[in-house]
């Protein structure tokens, strides 16, 4: 969990900002901190220079475009992230061990290695069957209380439980728990994937750790079923239905809604929401 709130407000600016040229200084700036301790701070909580994590997620997000764009071509997608033709192409096959023609071929078929499971093909369902599953849903903007993570996914449920211990007297009937990702385990390392844990609240919550989730037209598949086939069914969703649905997946960050959570069982009920336009 980042411990300074600044290094998570850096990662927004970041983020946010992607497809434009950032510097350290200007990231620096925007968190009114010197670029020489901010570099540092940054450092020391995420394991990652700043230049060197932009450089990353413009790879990876580069990469994301690519798997649910396909009628973007690599040039243009090189260009949207400040690279030219040839750039890109160098610098995706350094990153990537892969060149950006090789990786197109690799996307949108019925399976892919799973991170997670060893050995192990995630194999997916036709588009007619994810689409039978799927509501388009305008939802709500959501308070929350939250905390940011870098790391594996698989440890999502340790952190949750810790988070809501810490947070349980801000817990009522109503409250949502919900799962921010800003990355596909299937491009990112697994040990370096960026996810935001949250609890919505009272808009009038004093804590520090309070954001608003934008809501609006998301995807949503109401998953029921084990912990360990959701990445299966999320990965179906992009590599299946999204590039051959009417849709486009927008700016804001896919969520994860619990509905209902049985730890012994390892069963749940959960909403993932890919936000659309």
């Amino acid at each position: 969990m980042f411990e300074n709130e600044l290094v998570s407000k850096a990662i927004d600016y970041i983020v946010e900002n992607l497809n434009e040229e950032i510097s350290i200084k200007d990231v620096a700036d925007y968190c009114h901190l010197s670029k020489y301790y901010f570099s540092r701070v940054f450092k020391v909580e995420t394991g990652e220079s700043v230049y060197a994590f932009i450089k990353r997620l413009k790879m990876e997000q580069s990469a994301i475009e690519m798997k649910l764009g396909k009628e973007k071509t690599i040039t243009d997608i090189g260009v949207t992230y400040g690279y030219s033709s040839s750039n890109y192409s160098s610098a995706f096959k350094k990153h990537h061990h892969i060149s950006p023609a090789e990786f197109r071929k690799t996307v949108n078929t019925n399976c892919a290695p799973h991170p997670f499971i060893l050995d192990k093909l995630a194999e997916f369902q036709s588009f007619e069957e994810y689409n039978q599953r799927i509501q388009i849903t305008e939802l709500d903007d959501f308070v929350v209380i939250y905390e940011r993570y870098l790391g594996n996914y698989l440890d999502l449920g340790k952190n949750f439980c810790e988070f809501t211990e810490k947070y349980k007297n801000y817990l009522k009937e109503d409250t949502l728990l919900i799962d921010r990702f800003f990355d596909d385990p299937s491009i990112t390392n697994v040990s370096q994937c960026l996810y935001d844990i949250c609890m919505t609240v009272d808009e009038n919550c004093l804590l520090e750790n309070v954001m608003t989730i934008q809501g609006g037209k998301f995807a949503v598949y109401r998953f029921d079923g084990l912990i360990p086939d959701i990445y299966e069914v999320l990965q179906g969703i992009f590599n299946i239905w999204l590039p051959n649905s009417r849709y486009e997946m927008d700016e804001r960050y896919g969520l994860d809604i619990y509905r209902q959570r049985n730890r012994d069982n390892r069963h749940i009920i959960m909403d993932l929401c890919i936000p659309v336009i």
